[in-house]
């Protein structure tokens, strides 16, 4: 197993449905290899308890600023975070297959050991699940992470000192591959527990000057790069310089403009795309 991992977010846009049938997620009592992160499931329970307590006291003004929308959108996080253990499951991956870096990731064209590897390797920062891998089975929700609940307060406060110590666990001695906004890696007490972590930065040129790529955009690069990762189980620097210099027909690799922090063993990089 190759020494990687892959940290991501979730989507804001989500698979509806899911199979009736599927094991219970809060519930093992056939096997827990459904949830890897099993341990979390108390925590989820207090959260999602809480949520559907501020659902049931039925306030729109207190719900349109937990989930953030307002209307037919605000009624349909309402509905679905209302029926969440009873919802019929699906795998995370699945779940957030319309959100545009899930896309980018062509998860169903990879190879074989490409998406072994990325069921392996990825870890999903979730807002209402903390930690997920990308084959654990989940029900339709809504709830970012920076979501705030009444009498709880910020959903990011409340998972950071229940994930961080199984987070740094999870990632002693690993090459990691950061995809995470800013949000959500807000969620996490980094302890640098790994061998190295990137960080990568993606722009483009606009009118001859280097610019951020953002929004959407930026969410397809994020997943192209992780396609590319888990195809070359890029775990050193080197993987990354070859595949820029003999492979990559849309982006480079900036060395000169990328940095490292020896305190953090944190690595910003730089790709452009061309």
């Amino acid at each position: 197993m190759p020494d990687l991992t892959v940290l991501l977010s979730p989507t804001d846009r989500k698979q509806p449905g899911g199979n009736p049938f599927a094991p219970d997620m809060f519930d093992y009592r056939t096997s827990g290899t459904f949830n890897y992160f099993d341990d979390l499931n108390p925590d989820r329970r207090e959260l999602i308890d809480t949520l559907q307590t501020v659902i049931a006291e039925d306030d729109e003004d207190a719900l349109a600023d937990v989930f953030g929308v307002e209307g037919r959108e605000l009624e349909e996080a309402v509905r679905i975070n209302g029926e969440i253990y009873d919802a019929p499951l699906m795998s995370a991956l699945d779940r957030y297959s319309p959100g545009v870096m899930y896309a980018a990731m062509d998860f169903a064209n990879l190879p074989t050991g490409a998406q072994r590897r990325l069921l392996e390797n990825g870890v999903i920062l979730s807002g209402l699940f903390g930690l997920l891998r990308p084959d654990d089975l989940i029900p339709n929700y809504q709830l970012g992470m920076d979501a705030s609940l009444p009498d709880m307060g910020p959903v990011a406060d409340y998972w950071r000192p229940i994930i961080s110590p199984v987070l740094n666990e999870s990632l002693e001695d690993r090459w990691v591959w950061d995809m995470l906004p800013e949000v959500h890696r807000n969620a996490w007490t980094d302890e640098h527990t790994y061998e190295a972590r990137v960080e990568v930065r993606f722009e483009e040129i606009e009118d001859g000057e280097r610019v951020p790529i953002t929004g959407e955009d930026l969410d397809v690069q994020r997943g192209q790069f992780v396609n590319v990762i888990v195809q070359e189980t890029a775990e050193e620097m080197e993987d990354l310089r070859e595949w820029a210099e003999e492979e990559s027909d849309e982006l480079s690799f900036d060395e000169d403009a990328s940095t490292y922090d020896e305190d953090t063993k944190t690595w910003t990089i730089v790709m452009v795309q061309e």
